[in-house]
């Protein structure tokens, strides 16, 4: 995740003042049932394992370790099952760093075919870190392996279903240091952008100490609240929508990750995440640190959320891009 200042004791509280009690509108959530399928519990913690290896020396764009990363990523898109959007699963851009120089950067995107035309929802998280800082491996174990091996799970578990949307499953580059990766997507979907009616992005998604995943989203798009407290009702972890309510400064997350530029552009989004914890953004972000069952059942719980809003009607007209 894009650097975001710690929580401060105030405004946590201030955030449960906002946070959705999990039995509120539960009974109009008449979309949600239990998720069709399961998540392969062995291959996420391969995944998550080797993303975030010292092999892959923190995946920071533009070096070694990202191509390493890279090379992890086509042989994993190829076992989802997904179909590609062109030639391949890779889909470059370029970054101009303020020195002059360009990189390039890679999005990976996967494509599960819908049954209805013109609906798309688009699944985000970021594979890259921020590399090697003195000598250190910021691994970016939670930060975000964790997000890009729950992408990589849900897409699996859906590939033999026939969902609504198309759902396109988007591993993206470049999230650290200003959302480059979502920003190039967003500037130029594969698919119509009229047609995109969500975005999914999960970003640090393995471990909290009070078995708290959150949800990022509802109060910009409130015709959601419905279905994420029927999920709420039944997930194994506490689910808690909140931190998007404007005027709480760093506890608004709304541009914190991949989701921004979705929500910049008008487009609903949902983002899941956990509240920063000691090892964010530091070289003790490592495997050993996540906790194996909070990770399984937060990408159940995701997993759960995309299948409810897949089966939802049209969702309401969107009110354009949000005043700056």
């Amino acid at each position: 995740m894009t650097m975001r200042p710690t929580l401060r004791p105030g405004a946590v509280a201030l955030l449960a003042a906002f946070a959705l009690p999990a039995t509120a509108c539960a009974q109009q959530a008449s979309t949600v049932r239990a998720p069709t399928g399961s998540i392969d519990r062995d291959a996420l913690i391969v995944d998550i394992r080797a993303l975030s290896a010292d092999s892959m020396e923190g995946r920071a764009v533009g070096t070694p370790g990202n191509e390493r990363a890279r090379r992890y990523l086509d042989r994993a898109f190829v076992r989802t099952g997904l179909e590609t959007v062109g030639a391949s699963f890779r889909h470059p851009f370029e970054i101009r760093r303020d020195s002059g120089t360009v990189v390039t950067g890679v999005n990976f995107v996967g494509r599960l075919p819908g049954t209805e035309s013109g609906r798309v929802i688009v699944v985000t998280a970021h594979y890259d870190h921020v590399g090697v800082r003195d000598g250190e491996i910021f691994n970016g174990a939670d930060d975000n392996a964790s997000g890009t091996a729950a992408l990589l799970a849900i897409a699996r578990m859906m590939a033999g279903t026939t969902p609504r949307h198309t759902i396109l499953f988007v591993a993206t580059d470049a999230e650290e240091g200003g959302l480059r990766g979502a920003r190039a997507f967003v500037a130029d979907p594969p698919v119509d952008a009229a047609s995109i009616e969500l975005n999914i992005n999960m970003d640090m998604v393995s471990r909290n100490e009070k078995g708290e995943l959150w949800v990022a989203g509802t109060h910009h798009n409130p015709w959601l609240l419905p279905l994420i407290d029927g999920i709420a009702a039944e997930s194994a972890v506490t689910l808690r929508a909140g931190h998007d309510v404007p005027g709480t400064g760093s506890d608004d997350w709304t541009r914190a990750s991949d989701h921004g530029p979705f929500h910049e552009a008008g487009i609903p989004f949902l983002y899941f995440g956990v509240e920063d914890h000691e090892d964010y953004h530091r070289a003790t972000d490592e495997f050993d640190r996540i906790d194996p069952d909070f990770f399984v059942s937060a990408v159940e719980t995701v997993a759960a959320v995309l299948q409810a809003v897949d089966r939802m009607t049209r969702p309401p007209s969107r009110p354009g891009p949000p005043s700056p």
